[in-house]
């Protein structure tokens, strides 16, 4: 997609009051409001966005995607919380062994997974990307990643899960 020409530029500082108060109805939080803001207005001026298209719906669009792909990184940071406070006691040789042979044998899996599944899987799990981000960058409709998600999933539980019973 092209830069701004200087019409959307223009369109979308004009916006920038609108789009704000939007930011606020989202998050409810001023200091959250004003993130998601800047990140919507720096995604608009580094992605751009097509021609044909009216600048305030597009950062509306924008902005509305920004927020629920932070709603859902909050969401994994929530479930699955960083050990940032310092550890009341080291893992054990064991522990990490058995660390390292999950994440090995996750590796391995996924190398076994058809290349199109593998794909589709990486852009939404590991990437974060939208189904309809994925059908957009792999060029193959919503449904297709969906049904291919399904069947990597399904196949790393299988291969998993075999590799455990070893």
């Amino acid at each position: 997609m092209p830069s701004l020409n200087s019409s959307q530029r223009e369109a979308l500082l004009a916006e920038l009051s609108g789009l704000k108060r939007f930011c606020f109805s989202l998050t409810g939080s001023q200091a959250d409001a004003d993130d998601l803001l800047q990140a919507t207005v720096e995604k608009v001026l580094e992605k751009g966005m097509p021609e044909d298209a009216h600048p305030a719906k597009w950062a509306y669009r924008v902005c509305k995607n920004a927020w629920i792909d932070e709603l859902r990184s909050r969401e994994v940071r929530q479930r699955y919380p960083e050990q940032a406070e310092e550890p009341e006691s080291s893992p054990s040789a064991e522990q990490v062994a058995g660390r390292e042979r999950q994440v090995s044998a996750v590796g391995a899996a996924l190398e076994q997974l058809a290349d199109e599944q593998r794909l589709a899987l990486t852009l939404v799990a590991v990437e974060g990307k939208t189904y309809a981000e994925a059908a957009e960058i792999l060029e193959v409709p919503v449904g297709t990643i969906m049904s291919r998600i399904a069947r990597a999933r399904k196949q790393l539980a299988t291969t998993i899960s075999l590799a455990e019973d070893d």
